[in-house]
């Protein structure tokens, strides 16, 4: 991820592959329930449209942004969720026009950023590159909740190598959020990607190992699918344990998603 324009080029493809999707729904389809409980089709992209006005904050306001991080710390545990009911309750066309317009002036933040920049976010500061990283995550995993309430397939693209990326640097972080200690040994990682390419990290003879086609490890960190329903393999203790805990989104642990056929 040398050209951070890559990734910025990458998540304006993802957002507006989604954007496809919602255009022309109607508003009984902006109400349909999705998989992330309490959150309709609308809730998902207001949650978008927010976060946005937030990375864009961050890059272009920090004293606005801290003002932001304030009110989230009154209410931590209900601040991204009232966010996202703020936004469901505009008129589907408003909702569209927010999102649209909020992410094209992040993205025009982003290219401008100075190289070597870092910003402040809910967690660690991130460079411009990090934070488009972040951003597609968060639109690819959310688009996910999206087609799924709406019973479309998305095609999966090379666009998720920059989820796997994110996934594998939050290892240490899935650990430490739920209490435990980093692994010491190697990981080596190895993924089909949907064209057939080969993504690989770590040392070839690391003592633990996953492997696996990308979009199933993608579904895993973005708790979009329980391990049990993909095509993984961890080999070793740690590795095995980081399937059940992983997790690519700040915040305290998530409750991730059921085995296909489970009662929740």
């Amino acid at each position: 991820m040398s050209d951070p324009m890559l990734v910025f080029d990458d998540l304006r493809e993802e957002s507006e592959e989604l954007d496809r999707l919602v255009a022309e729904l109607s508003p009984g389809q902006w109400a349909l329930a999705t998989p992330a409980p309490g959150w309709s089709v609308a809730h998902q992209i207001a949650h978008l449209a927010w976060t946005d006005h937030s990375a864009l904050l961050a890059v272009t306001d920090v004293d606005a942004f801290h003002t932001l991080v304030e009110k989230a710390l009154v209410a931590p545990g209900s601040f991204v969720d009232d966010g996202a009911a703020e936004g469901a309750q505009l008129a589907p066309a408003e909702l569209l026009k927010e999102w649209r317009e909020g992410r094209a002036a992040l993205d025009t933040a982003l290219r401008a950023a100075p190289r070597g920049a870092r910003f402040p976010w809910y967690g660690p500061p991130m460079s411009a590159a990090s934070m488009a990283t972040a951003r597609l995550m968060e639109t690819w995993a959310h688009g996910l909740d999206v087609s799924d309430a709406l019973g479309v397939v998305r095609t999966p693209t090379d666009r998720l190598r920059h989820v796997v990326w994110i996934g594998v640097r939050t290892r240490d972080f899935a650990f430490g959020v739920h209490g435990l200690p980093a692994p010491i040994d190697d990981f080596r990682i190895e993924l089909v990607a949907p064209s057939g390419e080969i993504w690989a990290y770590g040392p070839e003879d690391a003592p633990q190992r996953v492997t696996g086609p990308a979009l199933d490890f993608c579904l895993l960190v973005t708790q979009r699918a329980h391990r049990s329903d993909l095509a993984l393999r961890a080999e070793g203790p740690d590795a095995d344990r980081w399937f059940d805990i992983a997790q690519v989104f700040a915040g305290p642990p998530g409750e991730g998603r059921a085995p296909k056929g489970a009662a929740r």
